[in-house]
């Protein structure tokens, strides 16, 4: 059918519509007072101290520094996040190693172009008077944890089960964790920091850290399409992690980053004192413990296939990995 002038110009209106919403959400350029160009990025985030470089970077200055306007969307958790990412809402997420392998594993457009922290902090805490000794005793008891698919979670299911210790999973993070232990309706609850140590200083022992001590611990993640859109300032965006990395490894009681790790998650500053330095923050990618865990969820058949090194961004090789 020929198009007469009029349906030609409704139609590059509509293509025009649909390329402005298409690229709304993804890394832009937005020129400041003094006429320097700032690229935007937007993070989905799940307020925790595991993400503590993202917070100093932001308070610091770090991202002004490279021309960087980061935007902090604060969301309920990890999962939210990478939804946010995957629908356009945001550009960069952190979360747990395993919630983007399976993510792109199923086929998700996105990459993980840095590592926030090794090793994983998460540990399994029990009343000081636990029966529980050994992973062989976790047998038959009630034990609560986020997810059957977080990396902690993974790593003393399949040590306890080695054991002859399989125990029953309910699916309960940060405080009502701690609540359930209060009231003995679990047998033990694996925590993260801050809860690990909200609960160490509670009075609760600490039992098996050595389980989870190798397995990297929260990956940064970026869509394909804001990567595709500015790959230099994502690279920008890493450094200033980076930097934001050096200055809480320094001293990561000093009062201002714990004044930081406060505001930003309204975690106790005791049990931030107590467990900051458990944190070690870096950029490098451990991709041998990665593509084993994508080897746990696909034996857990959380997933169809490993991703393996396509989960890794290329442009970030020889800088992240």
């Amino acid at each position: 059918m020929k198009k007469t002038g009029k349906t030609l110009i409704v139609s590059a209106l509509v293509f025009t519509l649909i390329f402005a919403v298409i690229t709304t959400a993804g890394c832009k350029r937005r020129t400041t007072e003094g006429g320097a160009q700032k690229t935007r990025i937007v993070v989905a985030d799940a307020r925790t101290t595991h993400h503590l470089n993202l917070y100093v970077a932001k308070e610091l200055g770090l991202f002004d520094k490279y021309n960087l306007d980061v935007e902090i969307v604060f969301v309920d958790d990890n999962a939210a996040a990478r939804d946010m990412a995957v629908s356009g809402g945001a550009d960069v997420f952190w979360s747990c190693p395993t919630v983007a392998i399976a993510a792109i594993a199923n086929g998700a457009p996105l990459k993980t172009i840095a590592q926030v922290k090794k090793p994983c902090t998460s540990v399994l805490l029990v009343p000081p008077d636990s029966p529980i000794t050994s992973l062989s005793d976790l047998r038959g008891k009630e034990i609560a944890g986020i997810s059957p698919t977080c990396e902690a979670v993974i790593s003393l299911t399949v040590a306890a089960r080695n054991a002859g210790g399989e125990f029953n999973l309910q699916r309960l993070a940060g405080g009502p964790a701690i609540t359930a232990l209060e009231g003995r309706r679990v047998d033990g609850s694996i925590l993260e920091e801050p809860h690990a140590s909200i609960a160490e200083l509670a009075g609760y022992k600490v039992l098996f850290r050595e389980v989870s001590e190798n397995i990297p611990c929260r990956t940064i993640n970026v869509s394909d399409r804001a990567l595709a859109a500015n790959t230099d300032a994502l690279k920008d965006f890493i450094k200033a992690i980076d930097e934001a990395n050096t200055v809480i490894l320094s001293n990561p009681i000093a009062d201002n980053i714990v004044k930081i790790a406060a505001d930003y998650t309204g975690a106790p500053a005791d049990a931030i004192i107590h467990g900051n330095h458990r944190l070690l923050f870096g950029i490098r990618l451990e991709v041998d413990g990665l593509i084993a865990l994508g080897n746990e969820l696909l034996a857990l058949d959380n997933i169809r296939e490993n991703p393996g090194n396509s989960m890794f961004a290329e442009a970030f090789r020889g800088i992240t990995w």
